[in-house]
């Protein structure tokens, strides 16, 4: 299978509370809940893709807990100052300009926000 043919359709991610999980992507994040088995798991959508938060322990065929979710963003200091700055807990920055910047859900999970580059920026 070549890999030209992937597209990303979501990401899942286990929690040991889900009511706080849900509360973080819906409140800080605002992503909108689009599927969900209370107990058990909440999908969001996120553009042409989903974030699924899932309860640990529910799954038949659990993963490691390493993961990382990338966020493009159209203005990251709009982004930082919304979710609130003390919130981050790792960032970049290019020509004095922040290109991207970590903070962490309930869990540890890492979310890394990402500039979207326009295309001036490519260059």
């Amino acid at each position: 299978m070549s890999t030209r043919t992937l597209r990303l359709a979501g990401v899942e991610l286990y929690f040991d509370d889900l009511e706080a999980a849900k509360r973080f992507y819906e409140g800080v994040l605002g992503l909108k809940i689009v599927d969900e088995q209370p107990g058990h798991h909440a999908q969001f959508a996120s553009g042409s893709s989903f974030v699924c938060l899932e309860r640990k322990g529910v799954e038949a065929y659990p993963s490691r807990d390493k993961a990382v979710l990338f966020f493009e963003v159209s203005n990251l200091e709009r982004t930082i100052a919304a979710v609130g700055s003390k919130r981050v807990v790792e960032s970049a920055a290019s020509s004095n300009k922040r290109t991207w910047a970590v903070l962490h859900d309930p869990e540890g999970h890492n979310i890394l926000l990402l500039e979207k580059r326009t295309a001036r920026s490519k260059r």
